[in-house]
């Protein structure tokens, strides 16, 4: 199989936000590390399930070691058509180019129910528009342009051939039975939330940071954009960890700058989450007596809602889940 574009993946498995915190006012610890895009790792997505053991147990290796010590790495040959994530990325131009911000207003939040959402951001805390949409069990778009929701389709359809891939690859190196997470976290039926950023180019923004420092929420992340660069991911061991393996995984703090930006870029970040009625708790494999349960269970769709917060912002609540 040829060689399809990279996709940016954050691997959490957290009931694991937005802190809005830039990284100089973050107290950094002695092991932690600072990787900037080419510094983490590339997966090759199709060796996870290679018909050679010796090229799969390599490629497993390599993705417990990402998962371990960055929680980001590239994937590639994931199947998904450049042509899709290229369309995907057009039509998100598309919709900024094409409405006026006085249309886009209209997905101001607004309510709970909301599985639409617009905003603006430009200050020297974060410079950025964006547009989220719930992708996943069902499909949310804006009506206009018509290209935006045939691309955005087409991608997340495409897409979750591989969100199913990771689950069972992640159960592999987790020493799970193949398909838990799969199982554990309804994924069929998991809660995905898009957001379609926007980032001026440095001359137009009002400070450097693009998005503040943050960890996200769900079992992970997948990102794509037109232009490379700009994330930067600071590893914390054992600071910021997941509920699922009762603090075997961290989620790790990442923020996008645009200081470097010569021209405005384009992302897509998807959120990929358990169903909203999944109680996510430790797995027993990971509490015994030198690893008490260090969570409490609480439904996804009660963390998005535990600090007022709508689903669609996806906002986590590690703090009221540790016991």
């Amino acid at each position: 199989m040829a060689q399809t574009s990279p996709v940016h993946t954050q691997e959490t498995c957290e009931h694991t936000n937005i802190t809005s915190v830039p990284f100089s006012n973050i107290n950094i610890p002695m092991d932690s590390v600072l990787a900037v895009d080419e510094d983490i790792p590339t997966i090759d997505f199709l060796m996870l399930f290679s018909d050679d053991p010796i090229q799969q147990s390599k490629a497993l290796d390599n993705l417990s070691n990402a998962c371990d010590e960055y929680g980001f790495f590239y994937l590639v040959n994931h199947g998904v058509p450049d042509s899709v994530i290229e369309g995907a990325l057009e039509g998100i131009a598309d919709f900024f180019e094409v409405t006026k911000e006085e249309e886009r207003k209209e997905y101001v939040k607004s309510s709970p129910a909301d599985r639409i959402m617009w905003g603006l951001n430009s200050h020297a805390e974060e410079n950025r528009e964006y547009l989220k949409v719930v992708a996943h069990p069902q499909f949310h778009c804006p009506a206009k342009p018509a290209s935006l929701s045939k691309a955005l389709e087409e991608y997340f359809k495409r897409f979750q051939d591989v969100k199913i891939g990771l689950a069972r690859a992640i159960s592999m190196i987790l020493g799970l039975e193949e398909f838990y997470i799969e199982k554990f976290f309804n994924l069929k039926s998991g809660f995905d939330v898009s957001a379609m950023n926007v980032y001026p180019p440095n001359f137009q923004s009002k400070g450097s940071i693009g998005v503040p420092s943050h960890t996200d929420p769900g079992f992970f992340v997948s990102l794509i954009q037109d232009v490379n660069g700009g994330l930067r991911v600071l590893s914390h061991k054992g600071k910021w960890i997941n509920v699922l393996t009762n603090g075997k995984y961290k989620s790790h703090i990442h923020q996008v700058v645009v200081d470097t930006n010569k021209v405005r870029r384009i992302s897509l970040a998807t959120l990929h989450g358990p169903s909203l009625d999944t109680l996510v708790i430790p797995a027993t494999k990971f509490v015994d007596h030198f690893h008490p349960l260090g969570y409490r269970g609480m439904t996804y769709k009660e963390s998005l809602e535990a600090n007022g917060h709508h689903e669609i912002e996806v906002q986590s609540c590690l703090e009221q889940l540790r016991l």
